[in-house]
């Protein structure tokens, strides 16, 4: 059975695609947002990104989404415009948090300021509003955090080990560190990113967590107590234009 921040989730992204089944999906979002189930609403560029939180959620013994926080994946980080615009303050009220990577920053900052959260967004000020940046991925601050060889036994522990030695031996990539071949190599095939978020994060020791991946955790386990009011229904915006891959 769906939980409520499922179902929010799902809604949500058909509301955000603007079709023929935008208008359904924008009262079922607006219905469970104005419940006392949903918490808060964290916007990520990709799946990896909500693969990675949840893991990191369930090695502390909680569940993100039983508490009421739905982390919605963007899809790329060009459309968390049209995402702010929906459920921010001049949409449905949520609170809101996020993560991105530093090359999607100035994404995350214009629409945080069109939406009326701050001025001159810079990556310091963005962090009380709840979002946070990783350098330069979510995945090269996981390998940084758990180091080259631990994640290398990470990838024997998966099966991809000799995937990944036949890998380093391919000309683009001798002359690149470990560290530079492990992340090119976890975005190679379709769902890697994802499979490889959730078994790094339960390789972390969790005095030794990414910083962005640690705080929003922190922030959204603060905020976990407020209860958001709906606001009026947003008026449409245009769908934001193609630019950035969808994350993994």
């Amino acid at each position: 059975m769906e939980t409520t921040t499922e179902r929010f989730r799902a809604a949500v992204r058909e509301w955000a695609a603007d079709g023929a089944g935008a208008p359904a999906a924008a009262e079922v979002a607006r219905g469970l947002a104005a419940g006392s189930e949903l918490r808060t609403a964290v916007l990520v560029e990709g799946v990896s990104d909500h693969v990675a939180l949840d893991a990191l959620a369930a090695r502390h013994g909680r569940s993100l989404d039983a508490e009421g926080i739905a982390v919605v994946p963007l899809g790329g980080a060009t459309n968390i415009g049209r995402y702010v615009h929906l459920l921010g303050p001049r949409g449905l009220g949520m609170p809101l948090a996020g993560l991105c990577d530093a090359g999607e920053e100035r994404h995350f900052s214009a629409a945080l300021e069109r939406a009326g959260l701050g001025h001159d967004l810079a990556r310091a000020a963005m962090e009380p509003l709840g979002f946070y940046v990783c350098d330069a991925d979510l995945e090269e601050e996981l390998i940084r955090s758990l180091g080259a060889e631990a994640v290398q036994r990470v990838v024997d522990a998966q099966g991809d080990l000799r995937a990944f030695r036949i890998f380093q031996k391919q000309p683009a990539q001798r002359e690149r560190a470990v560290e530079r071949q492990l992340r090119r190599f976890m975005g190679t095939i379709s769902g890697r990113k994802s499979q490889y978020a959730r078994s790094l994060v339960d390789a972390l020791d969790l005095r030794e967590v990414p910083r962005p991946l640690d705080r929003l955790l922190a922030y959204v386990t603060a905020s976990r107590g407020a209860v958001p009011t709906p606001g009026p229904t947003p008026a449409p915006v245009p769908a934001s234009p193609p630019g950035t891959a969808p994350r993994d």
